[in-house]
């Protein structure tokens, strides 16, 4: 069973892509930035203001499938400056709390210049 989860709580995809896809027990969140659903455009501030947003993006859309933030096992983020690890992993760290996904942190060029940071999660989440 495979179902496109959708809500108007997080950013609407830039392209032909869903906001997440849940598969059997898994969901699959697509790259998330921080952008504010409200005014479509991204938060103002720096990397921390960004993650924030971003997780709470990808929090409104596991809400959306029935699952939140603790079901996640896997989470990649994408930084466009490496120097900015700690002030994400700061952030980060208060979004997951209990037990930590796995996860794996990068450096990369994004094609939106303001973007400053874009993390994507797996989640179990049984029914």
């Amino acid at each position: 069973m495979r179902s496109a989860v959708k809500t108007d709580k997080a950013p609407k995809p830039a392209g032909p892509y869903s906001q997440a896809v849940r598969a059997g027990d898994f969901i699959y969140v697509a790259g998330q930035g921080g952008v504010d659903p409200n005014t479509a455009r991204f938060v103002e501030g720096g990397v921390e203001e960004q993650t924030r947003q971003t997780l709470e993006n990808i929090e409104a859309i596991l809400k959306a499938a029935g699952s939140g933030l603790d079901d996640v096992v896997k989470v990649s983020v994408f930084l466009k400056d490496v120097r900015d690890f700690q002030a994400m992993n700061k952030v980060f760290a208060e979004f997951f709390k209990k037990t930590p996904p796995a996860r794996t942190t990068v450096g990369v060029e994004f094609v939106v210049p303001e973007m400053l940071v874009e993390i994507d999660v797996i989640a179990y989440s049984p029914k």
